[in-house]
């Protein structure tokens, strides 16, 4: 174990992130660390020591037992259209996905959760793009299919994605 707590580690990439796109108009590249460790903290996720499947944490409490890839994305220009979500592993074993939003500052503002056959389906529905072949999905479509489980003003929000499994 390190001298500093993972804590305290990540307050200073979230700051040295946002001083260093400021600096250079470019972001640093460590959103998918911020979101990982803010994912498991605000959701109760423990987070895979290895990476060997297409998840990286499995959910305790209400998540108890299940296979969650962790995406992340800083918005930096809300007006700005056409962000993606990372690549969806579809060939690989999860059970759900779930989606941090972070601000200028790399602070998480909404987490979105999306079961993986709403995900499959969604992707099924518009088989015609290049894209959803390759498991890549919009911020945009993301949000409208998954469930917002926690934001920054409400902290986490009840009911949700698994309910929205059930039906499809």
């Amino acid at each position: 174990m390190g001298v500093y707590s993972t804590d305290k580690l990540i307050t200073e990439a979230r700051r040295l992130a946002a001083e260093y796109r400021r600096a250079t108009g470019k972001p640093l590249g460590i959103s998918s660390e911020i979101a990982e460790f803010d994912a498991a903290k605000l959701l109760d996720l423990e987070i895979c020591d290895q990476k060997t499947g297409g998840y990286d944490a499995i959910g305790r409490g209400k998540r108890q037992g299940k296979k969650v890839q962790i995406k992340g994305r800083a918005v930096f220009d809300e007006k700005k259209s056409g962000q993606r979500v990372g690549q969806l592993k579809l060939d690989q074993d999860w059970d759900s996905i779930v989606l941090v939003i972070m601000d200028e500052e790399y602070e998480p503002v909404e987490i979105f959760e999306c079961a993986r056959s709403v995900v499959e389906k969604s992707l099924d529905e518009s088989k015609s793009s290049k894209r959803n072949k390759r498991g890549a999905m919009s911020l945009a479509k993301f949000k409208i299919v998954s469930d917002l489980v926690w934001t920054k003003e409400e902290g986490l929000i009840e009911g949700g994605n698994w309910e929205k499994e059930a039906s499809v």
